[in-house]
């Protein structure tokens, strides 16, 4: 069967060059436009752009504007773009994916991926992982996630935490025995997601802080 080309008038071709214009505000009425009038033309367009596109804002509504697509169509072309060499290209589709919620996309959830180097690709990886983990896999992806602990700065370890939390008591024994890592890195982090789990209003660096102070007395006296 041949593939059907999509057909570009001239509004999309006018769409097109929108998301590239240099004023943010064109961008992002741009993505609006598509979003509210969803075409699957656009679908290449707009995941081309989530690739390159400096503009936090911008980069928000083109993720809505897909989602308002079929995700038959979104789903596999959002996966493709987790081969994309640029890291960008690679996070904005898995944060997509997180808001798409589809489980066709679990059997990309990786653990090389999930342990991506670079940091931003890593959280949405955590972040898609927990938003598309199928029933009765949930242990393996915290097992997956419970080594990344004591990674990174502060918004760094909050990702994850809060992915972790999101699967809620099955991650309690995992966290328990990363307690007694020795490392009081990952162990301050293990804590602070404890308390999170068990009070999700808890604020994420007193915590940590508590933990690290604890767990330093607990060395010297042992």
């Amino acid at each position: 069967m041949q593939e059907v080309v999509p057909i570009h008038t001239e509004r999309n071709t006018q769409l097109i060059a929108a998301l590239a214009a240099e004023a943010p505000s064109t961008r992002l009425k741009a993505a609006l436009t598509i979003g509210t009038d969803p075409d699957a033309a656009l679908l290449d367009a707009l995941v081309a752009r989530c690739g390159t596109e400096p503009d936090f804002y911008v980069r928000d509504m083109l993720t809505w504007a897909l989602t308002r697509l079929p995700p038959d169509l979104t789903v596999p072309r959002l996966l493709a773009e987790l081969e994309s060499d640029g890291s960008q290209a690679r996070s904005q589709a898995l944060h997509t994916l997180s808001k798409i919620g589809d489980p066709r996309a679990w059997p990309a959830m990786t653990p090389a991926l999930l342990r991506d180097p670079d940091d931003e690709v890593a959280r949405a990886a955590w972040r898609a992982a927990e938003a598309v983990v199928p029933e009765g896999r949930e242990r393996d992806l915290a097992e997956t996630l419970a080594t990344q602990l004591g990674r990174g700065g502060r918004e760094v370890q909050l990702s994850l935490s809060r992915a972790l939390v999101a699967l809620g008591a099955i991650i309690e024994p995992i966290l328990q025995r990363t307690l007694a890592s020795g490392d009081p890195v990952v162990a301050a982090h293990a804590a602070a997601t404890q308390r999170l789990l068990e009070d999700p209003d808890a604020a994420f660096e007193p915590a940590v802080k508590e933990a690290k102070r604890i767990y330093a007395l607990g060395t010297e006296r042992s």
